[in-house]
């Protein structure tokens, strides 16, 4: 599972672009992304068993002890995931890159990474002799219907895929949750107010960087930034001075979003220190991030339904940290096959006739998690 990312000042101008990729990326997963395939080599740094790519079944793309995954598995992964971007950004996504990989290969490896955690949580699972319930077997089977039947002839072609292929994913994909909640299933940790207190601020940014035509950040010369300063010192005379604090977030701020509610560790440090030691209507000093300039103002020192809400939050991620431990631990035990051939020739399908992206939704349908 994925921890949730602080959050930043980039999502004006191109910027918000590349933030909407690497936000849509983390919503795709389901467990978060590990690098766990690997094809060469004796051992990697965790001490895992790595095996050279020989000895593959037809259309295996790779082989995790004695549980494998097949072409057309995959497949749908990708091709969901593919459909799902295009239906958000067009399908000139492909043309950008992020932090030199382009979008498609990171689709890819996301696509990879989240097949081989869930066909691992089911060989977890079976350590732990968890399975899917009758029930839960025909709910996969109405769902793998449900999949299977609103493809049309082009897709089910392309995407190589029976409906037993469909009822398989759909199983393991349950049983990967399964695994995840039995493990969990007693982790109910106190977590007191002070640790979940959240707080409301409102801030100006004066930001101390640009985006080229990429949308990469390029940050200020020495000049432009001491320009920035004054800047910020003269925003922070007139907030001292009395003048409407919404009024100089409307005029002079760099950032779309004024209030901002969080709670410890979502914010950069500085700027977390600074809001957390203020007073309920106290203006600070100027206070300076990665991203610029920060005047802030403390709105609430204590949100009652904020605060409540993230101690939820934090449950759940003290759940997500004892399962990665005992993950990460059985992980290390296996012996793990990539085909690395046949991965690098896996690409996208371009044809307007396949547009399924409702994969994941259908499940979704059938299973309440």
């Amino acid at each position: 599972m994925l921890k949730s990312s602080k959050k930043d000042w980039k999502s004006c101008g191109n910027g918000g672009t590349i933030e909407k990729f690497k936000r849509l990326a983390a919503s795709l997963l389901l467990i978060g992304l590990m690098g766990f395939l690997a094809a060469c080599g004796n051992k990697d740094e965790n001490g895992t068993k790595v095996v050279l790519t020989t000895g593959f079944g037809k259309d295996e793309i790779f082989r995790i002890e004695t549980i494998s995954c097949k072409l057309p598995e995959i497949m749908i992964y990708l091709t969901n995931s593919q459909n799902q971007y295009e239906g958000v950004f067009g399908e000139q996504i492909w043309d950008a890159d992020i932090e030199g990989i382009t979008l498609e290969q990171n689709v890819k490896d996301t696509a990879l990474a989240r097949i081989a955690q869930i066909k691992t949580m089911n060989l977890l699972a079976q350590q732990y002799g968890v399975e899917l319930s009758e029930q839960e077997m025909e709910l996969a089977k109405e769902a793998a219907g449900t999949y299977y039947n609103s493809l049309n002839e082009a897709e089910k072609e392309q995407l190589g895929v029976a409906e037993e292929t469909i009822l398989s994913l759909y199983s393991e994909y349950r049983l990967a949750n399964k695994v995840y909640s039995y493990i969990i299933k007693d982790i109910n940790p106190e977590i007191s107010d002070d640790e979940a207190r959240t707080i409301t601020v409102q801030h100006v940014l004066i930001k101390t960087y640009t985006l080229d035509g990429t949308g990469a950040k390029v940050e200020y010369s020495e000049n432009a930034r001491a320009n920035a300063y004054e800047q910020a010192r003269k925003v922070l005379s007139l907030a001292k001075d009395g003048d409407d604090f919404e009024e100089l977030i409307e005029k002079y701020s760099e950032d779309n979003k004024g209030t901002y509610s969080f709670g410890k560790g979502d914010m950069e440090k500085n700027f977390e220190d600074a809001a957390f030691n203020l007073e309920k209507g106290e203006i600070s000093g100027i206070v300076e991030t990665e991203y610029g300039y920060h005047i802030i103002k403390c709105i609430n020192t204590f949100n009652r339904e904020e605060t409540d809400a993230n101690k939820v939050k934090i449950v759940e991620e003290r759940k997500k940290e004892v399962f990665g431990q005992e993950y990460d631990t059985f992980v290390s035990t296996l012996t793990r096959n990539l085909n690395e051939n046949l991965w690098d020739s896996v690409t996208f399908i371009h044809d307007p006739e396949v547009k399924t992206s409702d994969f994941f939704d259908i499940y979704g349908q059938y299973f309440k998690e």
